[in-house]
């Protein structure tokens, strides 16, 4: 799991956490995210640091609009909420993220997810 925790969430953010995600992989891996249709996701200054990247060094899959139920980020989220935030109390989002990093080992997902939606072929 990797945490870049912000107080906003512009396209400079996901562009700082794309950078993130480049440097704890090997250049040869093919980063694959999963997202939502947020604008910071598909912003021009998005695309044009994507554009200035390897070819499929990043490969991005939407999820569909109104369909956040098929989110696997959510279950994930749902499932680390209960197991790991409960009955804590942190004093600001750098504690939650040092928390959240800290105990990232004490959840284990061993699932694999094939997903096939692309974005272009939503009806």
């Amino acid at each position: 799991m990797h945490a870049l925790v912000r107080d906003r969430h512009r396209s400079r953010e996901f562009i700082e956490f794309l950078k993130l995600l480049d440097a704890a992989y090997p250049p040869s891996t093919a980063i694959k995210l999963i997202l939502d249709n947020h604008s910071a996701h598909i912003s021009r200054e998005t695309r044009t640091w994507l554009a200035a990247q390897p070819p499929s060094r990043f490969e991005f899959t939407f999820t569909p609009k109104h369909g956040s139920w098929l989110n696997l980020v959510e279950g994930f989220f749902s499932r680390f909420a209960r197991s790991v935030l409960r009955h804590i109390r942190v004093a600001s989002k750098q504690a939650q993220a040092a928390h959240h990093l800290a105990s990232k080992t004490s959840i284990a997902i061993p699932s694999f997810n094939t997903w096939s939606y692309k974005l272009a072929e939503a009806a």
